[in-house]
């Protein structure tokens, strides 16, 4: 490394503050901070422990030790980034905690980065550190500012050095305080890490009397007894049925799932204007269905940040026989209140977006991308919700790239408040370019991301923020093309966001299952893979895929994973849902830790109704641990929170409620929580991140989890909010993915809409009812034959099929009775 020459992943503020009123704002933050931490500061350290049982694993750590008179402390070195004026400077007796010496770290002016004294990056002053332990990191310091935080590198025997991870914000303290955390289980191939204190904001930070020991938690050594449970886990049909043909999924922060079906893909109850949602209590098993006033089909909805659903558009019309027109959105928007457990209206989007995309940015507001509108051709409008004027904005009041976005793309929020288009997507190819891209708001501007295979076969793949979001990595899987039907795929991309120039790169292929063709379930062979794959982040860390089909709304796939970021890696040969799951189909994590699986629409129109639950294998390693108790359920950002559990714990973290549909969730997230470890290893404090970006306001599911890797039962809590967000101190965001060499567009001409085919579902609309989905192009497996053709239809369960009109582009109707196959 060549400190303060060569910029290195750091942090920055997400947005500038000048002037007075940015002065009184920062003054009122620390304030605020400064008694947060009042309340709460020392309890850890006054209750009585046993005596510190390892080493110090830190060299040089009270700075004793100097190179010369007026050089940094031995084994340290400056380090930083951005736009900034600073001073490192070694303090005399009078300052340090203990000894002769103590490290200050002063920013004068700032614009962006930060600026940080880092034990140094050599194999003879970095800790040495063992993969799957943990340490606890403690320092005494005295602060000016609430703009610092503990961070931490890591050196991969492979990679190198580089960023690993934030651990803690330091609150504003005018006399020494100890400041301790406990590392997340180090990564595999880590062999050293080093650390110390950033400061993103104006103001002075002085440090002294570093320690650092290992804090490994052991397993209990629970023997599991549940036979291929233990590793496959297991599938259960409920005994209930679905009571609406739901699309939509969304985990409520009462604990109950929102499952919505508007007209549920049925042209019959849209012409009788039956609309439906339902509400399922896992708690007491029971379903209730609720008044729905629109046809919300293939809408789109995000959780707002006061845990209220936002459901935007939905289906104004089916396609029409003639082929005049295809789905038509509407402008209507509705809110679903967990409370009042009924719809309310808000105000209309400036145009219709069937299929839109919904994320949520770290401000609380919404912005929606893509869909098709009322005259079923593809919107180029950018809509934006405001959280504070609680709205739909008006068009000019949105920046515009006047970009076709596709269907559903999927939309990840970066933790420098950029939108990372990921290339999964719904219906057709993909986006021009590489298929990936960076959008920056503020800049109104769009970046290609190159790398990602067969981008115009990831149509309903599914995309994930591998867990945790710090980590900035996004995993995409499988997907087919409706259009042109081939064998969906075993392709998985990854991507690191935190790269100087992220792109890309081959994952591992996704292990294969068994494929039903309508003969009965096979292997799958050579390179078939799956579309409407299902990806759950799950409280061990791990991605759960389930669910897919093999071709466009048919041939169910009946295989499981395990992803694991740790090893980026696939355990395979988990237990699979017995019952089929392809299009409109969702798979999500509900707060006891176990997965429900709802739906399944295949092309001849029937829909599967049965309900599945998986249990992990974690559930069978004994008994859980239990959040005894959380002293506050409303979390304010780079806070420090308390709970107590009923024995230790190795790690916990936030999990986002899923909100899911079409394989699309780009606000599913799992957001680690570093901990610090009361002496009776069972009050913990959570350190929250300062940066919203990481985790949007709203409502989350928090875990603790065991050495074993066994989770509590979800304790709800409530991160930011609007008052929160207007009294935090500055978002401490780094300066990732800021050297991009991908082709860059600003706004194009301004423009109306995208021409979209009325055939972009890859439904051939002269046969059967709307919601009949004959392929436009059978499998390739299928000879263009009448023979074939219909052999295929007769044995994925089509039944009779009416010609709509004399036109029989496929030719199935060889008798020229008006039905196909007859």
């Amino acid at each position: 490394m060549t400190p303060l020459v060569t910029p290195r992943p750091g942090r920055a503020g997400a947005r500038r503050r000048t002037g007075r009123a940015g002065r009184a704002r920062r003054t009122r933050a620390a304030a605020a901070l400064l008694a947060a931490f009042g309340a709460s500061a020392g309890l850890l350290l006054a209750a009585p422990g046993p005596a510190r049982a390892g080493a110090n694993l830190v060299v040089n750590p009270g700075f004793e030790s100097a190179r010369s008179a007026d050089a940094l402390p031995t084994c340290w070195e400056k380090s930083g980034w951005g736009n900034n004026d600073f001073t490192v400077s070694t303090t005399d007796a009078a300052q340090a905690h203990s000894g002769g010496r103590a490290l200050a770290v002063s920013v004068t002016r700032r614009v962006d980065g930060d600026r940080k004294v880092l034990m140094k990056e050599d194999s003879s002053c970095a800790p040495a550190v063992t993969p799957a332990h943990q340490y606890d990191l403690s320092l005494w310091y005295r602060s000016t500012t609430p703009d610092a935080s503990v961070t931490v590198f890591r050196h991969d025997v492979k990679a190198g050095w580089q960023y690993w991870t934030d651990l803690k914000s330091l609150p504003v303290s005018a006399a020494y305080a100890r400041a301790e955390v406990r590392t997340p289980v180090v990564p595999p191939g880590t062999d050293q890490i080093t650390w110390g204190v950033s400061v993103y904001g104006v103001g002075t930070v002085v440090t002294d009397d570093y320690d650092m020991e290992d804090a490994t938690q052991p397993g209990g050594g629970a023997v599991c007894t549940a036979g291929d449970a233990c590793t496959k886990g297991t599938w259960a049909v409920m005994p209930f049925r679905n009571p609406v043909r739901s699309m939509h999924s969304v985990v409520l922060h009462n604990g109950k799932v929102l499952l919505v079906a508007g007209s549920g893909n049925d042209p019959e109850l849209f012409k009788a204007g039956t609309f439906t949602s339902a509400l399922y209590d896992p708690r007491t098993g029971g379903m209730k269905t609720v008044p729905t006033p629109v046809d919300m089909f293939c809408a789109g909805h995000v959780q707002l940040s006061d845990g209220r659903v936002l459901i935007m558009s939905g289906n104004k019309a089916y396609p029409a026989a003639d082929g005049s027109h295809g789905y038509e959105g509407f402008k209507d928007s509705y809110v679903f209140d967990p409370a009042t457990e009924s719809y309310v209206k808000t105000n209309d989007m400036n145009e219709g977006h069937w299929y839109p995309s919904a994320t949520i940015l770290g401000n609380g507001d919404v912005i929606s991308f893509g869909g098709l509108k009322e005259d079923s051709t593809g919107s180029v409008t950018a809509e934006k919700f405001s959280q504070a004027q609680q709205k739909w904005l008006p068009r000019t009041e949105v920046n515009q790239t006047w970009s076709y976005w596709g269907l559903y793309p999927s939309m990840i929020l970066m933790q420098d408040g950029r939108l990372f288009y990921s290339g999964s997507h719904v219906f057709g190819n993909g986006t021009p370019g590489g298929g990936a891209a960076v959008y920056d708001y503020g800049a109104n501007r769009i970046t290609d991301v190159p790398g990602l295979q067969d981008k115009d076969h990831r149509d309903q793949s599914m995309s994930v923020l591998l867990p945790p979001a710090q980590d900035q990595r996004v995993l995409t899987m499988g997907g087919g093309n409706v259009n042109s039907n081939p064998e969906a795929s075993r392709l998985t991309d990854l991507i690191d966001l935190k790269q100087p120039n992220p792109a890309y790169v081959p994952g591992p292929p996704l292990p294969q299952g068994t494929v039903d063709q309508g003969q009965g379930p096979k292997p799958e062979t050579g390179a078939q893979g799956k579309m409407y794959v299902s990806a759950v982040l799950m409280p061990d860390g791990k991605v759960l895929e389930t669910g897919g089909g093999l071709h466009d709304r048919a041939d169910p796939v009946f295989e499981a994973s395990f992803f694991d970021p740790a090893t980026n890696g696939f355990q395979a040969g988990l237990a699979t849902d017995p019952v089929p799951r392809t299009y409109h189909s969702s798979a999500f994590l509900l707060p006891d830790g176990r997965v429900m699986a709802v739906g399944d629409n295949p092309g001849n129109g029937t829909f599967d109704d049965h309900v599945s639950i998986y249990t992990p294998p974690y559930l069978y390693k004994g008994a859980r641990p239990q959040i005894t108790a959380v002293a506050n359920n409303r979390w304010q950002y780079a806070s420090t929170q308390r709970i107590t559990v009923d024995r230790p714990v190795v790690k916990a973290e936030l999990i986002r409620p899923a909100a899911v549909t079409h394989s699309s969730d780009p606000n599913q997230r799992f957001v680690d929580l570093p901990m610090t470890v009361g002496t009776d290893g069972t009050t913990i404090d959570l350190n929250v991140t300062s940066n919203p970006n990481l985790a949007p306001p709203g409502w989350y599911m928090l875990f603790a989890v065991d050495a074993n890797g066994v989770p509590s039962v979800a304790s709800w809590v409530h991160l930011g909010g609007p008052e929160a967000l207007a009294a935090a101190a500055a978002p401490a965001v780094h300066g990732f993915a800021r050297h991009m060499t991908g082709e860059v567009k600003g706004p194009g001409q301004q423009r109306s809409h995208e021409p979209v085919s009325p055939q972009i579902a890859g439904c051939d609309r002269h046969y059967g009812e709307a919601n009949v989905c004959v392929p436009t192009v059978f499998p390739k497996a299928v000879a263009a034959t009448t023979e074939a053709r219909c052999t295929w239809l007769k044995e994925h369960g089509y039944g009779r099929l009416r010609l709509n009109g004399r036109a029989d582009p496929l030719g199935l109707d060889l008798d020229g009775n008006g039905v196909a196959c007859g």
